[in-house]
C-alpha cells in the first residue's frame, strides 16, 4: 500500500483496560506538549482519571492542547472547566450547536478522530473515546466493557499525527479570532500557533507496555485522515484498495455499518472470488438510525456469501479490520455515511504480520465467544415490523445525506 513509512513501534490496546493506563502514563511522563482529541469526553471513571492526568501535566508547565466535539460533548462540567483554567490546560469544543442544533446540516460534519500526540514522540490513535468502559451517557452503566480498539506508536507517522493536531488547532483558532476580531488578526494568529505548534518530534523511545516492549521497530504503518476538503474519500478508498488485493480472508469489525455500493461490490466481488469475507457488526440497538438503517444491505452481502455476525456482549464500538494476514486498519472510521462523507476521521494502517496475527486472533475470540451468527433463512424472514423499521431508518439516512449535499 502507498503513503506506508517503515520504523514503528506498534502497540495494541483493547478497550479502556488497555488504552486508560497506556494513555495516563504517557501524559504523566510529558516533558513539553500534550495534544489530545477526542469525540466524547466524560468525566466519568476512567475520564476523571484523563482529565486529573492533563491537569498534573499543564500544572508542571507542559503545554496542554485539548479538542473535543459538540454533539459527542456538548460542555464541560463548570467544576472540570475552572480546574483545566487554573492549571492552564488549553480546551476548545468544536463546533458548538447552538439554539438550533442539528436541524442545520452542516452542522452534522462532526470531530469524531481520537488522536493524542506527547512530546512529539508517542501517539495514540483508535476509537475509544473518553469514556469509561462500563457507562454511557445514554444507557448508564454497563454489565460489560464496550469492545473496541486503539494502537500506541512511535515512529514517523508520530509526525504525521502532531501535523494534524497543530493544523486543526489552528483552523480553530482563526475561527474564533475572526469572530471576535478582524481577518488580519486572525492570520496573525495562525502563524502563531503553526510556528509554535509544529516542532520536529524527538528522539523515538522504546517504554514499557503491559505486553513487556512495544514490538520492534519494523512495522510499516501510516495516518489516514479524512475531512470535507482534500481527503474526503482517503479512509474508504484505503479500505476499497485493500478489498480488491485481499486473496484470502477479511475480517472487519465496525460499530455503524451501512458502506456504500462501491464498498458493496467491493465485499461481493471479493466473496464471488473466493475470499472468506467476514463482518462483525453491532448485535446491541444503540440508536435508532445506525441499528436500523444497516439491515437492508444484510440481503445482498449474504447472498453472495459474506458471513455476518452480530456483537452482543456489550456495545461494539470497534472500526478495525485485517486483510490476508498482513494489513490492518484501526481507526475512529464507520463505514458509514456520517463517518465516510461528514466526518473527521483518523485511522492508523499497518502491514506488519505480527500486528495483524494479534488483531485477527482477538477478533476471532469475539466472533467465537460473544457473537452471533446471522443466518440468512432468519434474516429473509424476520418479522415484518422489523423490515419496515429497518426501510424507514434506511430512507431517512439517504434522506439526511440528500439535504446534505452528498451522494451516497
Amino acid at each position: 500500500m502507498s503513503g506506508l513509512s517503515g520504523g514503528h513501534h506498534l502497540d495494541l490496546l483493547e478497550g479502556g483496560r488497555d488504552f486508560f493506563p497506556a494513555l495516563v502514563q504517557a501524559i504523566d511522563e510529558a516533558k513539553q506538549e500534550v495534544r489530545l482529541e477526542t469525540y466524547i469526553f466524560d468525566l466519568s471513571g476512567a475520564g476523571s482519571r484523563v482529565a486529573e492526568a492533563l491537569e498534573r501535566a499543564a500544572t508542571r508547565s507542559v503545554a496542554v492542547f485539548l479538542v473535543m466535539d459538540g454533539v459527542g460533548t456538548p460542555n464541560l462540567p463548570a467544576q472540570w472547566a475552572q480546574r483545566f483554567d487554573a492549571a492552564g490546560v488549553q480546551w476548545r469544543i468544536f463546533s458548538p450547536l447552538g439554539s438550533l442544533g442539528l436541524l442545520i446540516p452542516s452542522r452534522w460534519r462532526r470531530l469524531h478522530r481520537k488522536l493524542c500526540v506527547v512530546d512529539g514522540r508517542h501517539a495514540f490513535c483508535g476509537g475509544i473515546n473518553v469514556l469509561d468502559d462500563l457507562h454511557d451517557p445514554n444507557h448508564g452503566a454497563l454489565e460489560a466493557p464496550r469492545f473496541d480498539f486503539a494502537v500506541r506508536a512511535d515512529g514517523p507517522l508520530v509526525q504525521d499525527i502532531h501535523h494534524a493536531l497543530v493544523l486543526f488547532w489552528a483552523r480553530m483558532e482563526v475561527g474564533r479570532t475572526v469572530r471576535q476580531t478582524d481577518l488580519h488578526a486572525a492570520w496573525q494568529s495562525v502563524q502563531e500557533v503553526v510556528a509554535v505548534g509544529i516542532q520536529p518530534p524527538l528522539p523515538a523511545e522504546v517504554k514499557p507496555t503491559r505486553n513487556g516492549l512495544l514490538s520492534e521497530a519494523r512495522a510499516r504503518a501510516g495516518l489516514v485522515l479524512r475531512d470535507n476538503l482534500r481527503n474526503r474519500t482517503r479512509i474508504e478508498r484505503s479500505y476499497r484498495q485493500a478489498i480488491g488485493e485481499a486473496r484470502t480472508e477479511i475480517i472487519i469489525a465496525n460499530a455503524y455499518f451501512l458502506p456504500g455500493a462501491k464498498l458493496r461490490k467491493a465485499l461481493i466481488h471479493a466473496a464471488k472470488r473466493g475470499v472468506r469475507v467476514r463482518l462483525l457488526l453491532q448485535g446491541r440497538y444503540e440508536y435508532f438510525m445506525q441499528y436500523h438503517a444497516a439491515r437492508p444491505v444484510y440481503g445482498l452481502l449474504l447472498a453472495a456469501g459474506v458471513e455476518i455476525t452480530e456483537y452482543s456482549t456489550s456495545f461494539l464500538h470497534a472500526k478495525v479490520a485485517v486483510i490476508d494476514g498482513r494489513w490492518a486498519t484501526v481507526g475512529s472510521s464507520n463505514l458509514d455515511p456520517l463517518s465516510l462523507l461528514l466526518a473527521r476521521e483518523a485511522n492508523i494502517q499497518v502491514e506488519d504480520v505480527a500486528f495483524a496475527a494479534d488483531l485477527h486472533a482477538r477478533l476471532e475470540r469475539a466472533i467465537a465467544e460473544d457473537g452471533r451468527r446471522v443466518d440468512p433463512a432468519d434474516y429473509a424472514n424476520r418479522p415484518w415490523r422489523m423490515r419496515v423499521r429497518d426501510r424507514v431508518a434506511f430512507g431517512l439516512m439517504r434522506l439526511a445525506l440528500f439535504l446534505t449535499g452528498k451522494r451516497y
